[in-house]
């Protein structure tokens, strides 16, 4: 049996998001198989060893019982040290599922910390997680690969505070209004604005800036969102695809966990070839941003002539068994259990 371990939490905004995954993934691995090790990221940063009832992982009780931990970075070592009452408890670990959400856990942070402790992870390797929690870097490389996707304009904090008018100037005269207002790096839809003026832009710009130091202003696509997910190393696969109907003005973040009301359905009511592209475009964005594991990639199908447009890639989606990643798979034949381990086994294979 392997020593699985689950890394849940993080100092991120996404932090309540990834509690529930880690609760999801800990239910419904194969017990027949894997072990789960628990190390728990608090919000401030601290790294907790875990070993108490997994019915505390949700509502964050499980912070309580925690033990100060770390993984040991000793190449090849491959064990978590709990530093506990009687000294330090070294626990063997075989391959790490990275149950994390946007910046901290997604972006190639703890991916490059397990590349150097040689531990065999789930999910994207260092760079391919890093391009793609970039909005502006990943939108770079769809335009390389010629896939569509809106317009878009990047700005840093730096630049923008230099002369703030011309950057909403050049907004509204190239991208047209209304228009998105993202940070480059986020998830969940945390610190997006839907601007409908140029004064809405300084007001959305001040939002997105509080969560990274560079933003991504985007042409307004009045389209259905649907959703694709991707599994695989070398040959992946994807998905039947899902759409969103966000209960609010647009899919954001009241509306993907605390709203409640949005809908999903799977599988989408595309026409075949439509679908047929939307899978295929997801594959080349995969395979564009050296994705290896899993990801799920969002598009927009513009309502007026059902364009497909790319509109971001998430390389550690939320990970629950009613989240659309899994959702889409179970979908297309493979269960939340049989996924699980479909992806510590690409881990192990890579």
């Amino acid at each position: 049996m392997l020593n699985i371990l689950i890394l849940f939490g993080g100092k991120s905004s996404e932090y309540e998001v990834s509690l529930n995954s880690a609760y999801s993934v800990v239910n419904n691995i194969p017990k027949d198989k894997y072990n789960p090790v628990l190390l728990g990221i608090t919000k401030d940063g601290k790294w907790l060893y875990y070993g108490g009832d997994k019915e505390k992982l949700p509502s964050g009780e499980w912070v309580k019982d925690g033990v100060k931990a770390a993984i040991s970075t000793d190449f090849g070592d491959k064990c978590v040290n709990v530093f506990g009452e009687n000294g330090i408890e070294r626990i063997h670990v075989d391959v790490c599922f990275p149950v994390l959400h946007g910046k901290n856990g997604e972006d190639g942070t703890v991916q490059g910390l397990l590349e150097l402790a040689g531990i065999p992870y789930v999910g994207c390797r260092t760079l391919a997680s890093a391009m793609c929690m970039d909005k502006s870097v990943t939108n770079t490389i769809a335009d390389c690969e010629k896939i569509a996707q809106a317009k878009w304009l990047s700005v840093t904090e730096y630049e923008y505070k230099k002369d703030s008018g011309a950057f909403v100037k050049k907004c509204v005269d190239y991208l047209g209004l209304p228009l998105f207002i993202k940070p480059a790096n986020a998830g969940s839809s945390v610190g997006i604005s839907k601007a409908k003026t140029a004064e809405d832009i300084y007001k959305a710009a001040e939002r997105a800036f509080k969560e990274d130091t560079k933003i991504v202003a985007e042409e307004n696509i009045d389209g259905r969102e649907i959703e694709c997910s991707v599994l695989g190393n070398d040959e992946p696969v994807a998905s039947v695809v899902g759409e969103v109907v966000p209960c609010n003005e647009f899919y954001d973040y009241e509306a993907k966990y605390i709203d409640g009301d949005s809908a999903l359905i799977i599988p989408a009511e595309v026409p075949k070839n439509v679908g047929d592209e939307i899978r295929n475009t997801a594959l080349k964005a995969y395979r564009a941003l050296g994705c290896t594991g899993l990801a799920r990639v969002d598009f927009f199908l513009r309502r007026s002539d059902n364009k497909v447009i790319f509109n971001e890639i998430n390389t550690l989606p939320g990970f629950t068994s009613i989240s659309m990643y899994s959702m889409l798979f179970e979908k297309s034949g493979v269960p939340y259990g049989v996924l699980i381990d479909r992806l510590i086994k690409l881990a192990l294979e890579r």
